[in-house]
């Protein structure tokens, strides 16, 4: 797992930790709480896909096949993690809770678009956060 560069997940993660604590200081009527929830929003969204990224290139050391892992959808990568000893199966349920949610909030509009993705923010940042530690360990 030489060379996995985390700096792309360090700098998303820290962006959603700073929207995260700007929006929870201005309430939904200040002016900048839409400003804010969006920037959330988008920074989970990256993470979601640099955290799939790097799970990939992780498993290229567990698979004879790397067409087969580019493949894998979402879950399946998910899963072989957990079954490898990557990530635990709790934590996998929760990941696969956060993508059913942006798939959901993807396809809506309107000022409560957002609101399943900011409610597991706390539990987000900390998964998230765990999962660097752990990739940076398994390096």
């Amino acid at each position: 797992m030489e060379g996995l560069d985390f700096s792309a997940l360090e700098r998303c993660l820290g962006t959603l930790k700073r929207a995260h604590s700007c929006l929870l200081q201005h309430g939904p009527d200040s002016d900048d709480h839409d400003l804010f929830r969006a920037a959330c929003v988008k920074e989970f969204e990256l993470i979601l896909e640099i955290v799939v990224k790097l799970l990939r290139r992780v498993l290229r050391e567990y698979l004879t096949s790397t067409r087969e892992l580019a493949e894998m959808n979402y879950k399946n990568v998910f899963g072989l993690a957990a079954s490898h000893g990557l990530l635990s199966v709790d934590e996998v349920d929760r990941w696969f809770l956060y993508r059913d949610n942006r798939n959901t909030t993807a396809h809506e509009y309107g000022p409560l678009f957002a609101e399943k993705i900011v409610t597991t923010l706390p539990a987000f940042i900390v998964d998230s956060d765990s999962f660097l530690v752990r990739m940076r360990y398994q390096g």
